[in-house]
């Protein structure tokens, strides 16, 4: 009927500065009830209990599994005879921690985490050493990290320090599947996932925190095998405001048609290039580093791309730029956390500047890299045909190992 009206009329239409003033104030009021019922909900989950290890449960498995021999080892296909898992409810808190037999999670069709990705996980190791201790190497940065990326998520967070210790009682129980000798190991995955039964899109009301063990082997069973890159630019691993500093599940499974792709062509990886500039940032699931000559002073450095929302913040790469800072910038080294492009890495190669190319994780520690497709040519990474690593990749790798395995008491390596 008003709109008819106004239609209508060849008046102009003149709205009430009372109905306006009313209305701005009614808007700004809805504001300020959400911004609180936000805040209060945010207050009222700080409150609620914490991960509390002196509650822990223990279900000993009663069929333990055969120990599988450490030469027949595959990644991520045998597991221990436990699980660690810890469950939470936005009205309880974090419930009682359990140790129970490896087992299927049981989880209704509706669970939000299979139909909006609530998920993101961790990579850690438990190592032992010569006389047979078991150590971590720098949890705390693991724990920080999850923390980081369930936080993005609408997922709850806890006091790391209290998961750490109950990750000791549940690799103390299952030691015997550690096997002790140097490139071994225990890796952990330590996993959190939305377990509200719901098709609603909102913060999950309930969630679960699991961790399961798998004995692993060498990444590089003969020794270092340098590989090939394809420089992708088809695809993006992650962009500014996104979530690729977050380890989510959900950033992985769109990189595999890609790894796929480069395969068919030859390649063993991406390098994850971003942007008309063509920065280069992770290759495949592992951070990039480059040595380079300075093309002005000649000064040896290290390179690797900053933490600037797209980077993930790997332990094994903060590892690595703490000992260059610590032990190669004394040796006249530069290390740099700073963009660079893929042109910077062509010509460097065309120049003989560039020395050495490697990837970096907790999977293999380093990757070396030998050579990187891009625009149909092959930039040379400076390793030459004879070997497999440079010096870089190689002392990295002795630095890091030798910390894991406690042949050098370090504060980065704990004591289970």
């Amino acid at each position: 009927m008003v709109r008819s009206i106004l239609l209508q009329s060849s008046q102009p239409c003149i709205l009430n500065p009372r109905l306006l003033f009313t209305s701005r104030v009614l808007r700004h009021c809805h504001s300020l009830r959400r911004l609180y019922s936000i805040q209060s909900q945010e207050e009222a989950l700080a409150q609620l209990p914490d991960i509390d290890p002196s509650k822990l449960s223990i279900t000993k498995s009663t069929t333990p599994k055969q120990v599988t021999p450490p030469e027949e080892l595959v990644f991520g296909r045998t597991f221990t005879d436990h699980m660690l898992s810890i469950e939470w409810t936005a009205s309880q808190g974090w419930l009682t921690p359990r140790i129970t037999p490896y087992q299927n999670l049981s989880l209704d069709p509706a669970t939000c985490v299979f139909h909006y990705s609530f998920e993101c996980f961790e990579g850690m190791k438990a190592y032992k050493d010569t006389v047979g201790t078991i150590r971590l190497f720098r949890p705390n940065k693991n724990m920080a990290r999850l923390n980081n990326s369930s936080a993005r998520i609408a997922l709850p967070t806890f006091d790391g320090e209290r998961l750490i210790e109950l990750i000791r009682k549940f690799v103390t129980l299952d030691e015997r599947f550690i096997p002790a000798a140097r490139g071994y190991s225990l890796y952990l995955r330590p996993t959190m996932i939305g377990t509200q039964r719901t098709l609603g899109v909102g913060p999950p009301g309930s969630a679960l925190l699991y961790i399961i063990a798998s004995p692993v082997g060498p990444y590089y069973p003969t020794g270092f095998k340098a590989v090939s890159l394809e420089a992708t630019t088809y695809a993006v691993r992650a962009w500014p405001g996104g979530v690729g500093d977050k380890k989510l599940g959900a950033n992985y499974a769109p990189c595999i048609l890609p790894q796929l792709q480069a395969a068919k062509r030859g390649f063993h990886q991406n390098l994850w290039l971003f942007g008309e500039e063509e920065f280069v940032t992770e290759v495949g699931t592992m951070n990039f580093f480059a040595a380079i000559k300075d093309k002005h002073t000649g000064k040896k450095t290290l390179w690797t791309a900053p933490l600037d929302g797209t980077i993930l913040e790997g332990v094994t790469r903060d590892s690595i730029l703490d000992l260059a800072r610590e032990r190669l910038i004394p040796e006249g080294w530069d290390v740099r956390e700073e963009k660079f492009t893929m042109a910077n890495l062509a010509e460097a190669a065309g120049q003989g500047r560039l020395m050495e190319a490697f990837g970096a994780g907790t999977a293999a520690v380093v990757s070396p890299v030998r050579k990187i497709s891009w625009r149909g040519k092959a930039v040379d990474c400076g390793l030459p045909a004879e070997e497999e690593a440079g010096e870089i990749a190689k002392r990295m790798k002795g630095w890091i190992e030798g910390i894991q395995y406690g042949e050098e008491e370090h504060p980065w390596s704990w004591k289970i």
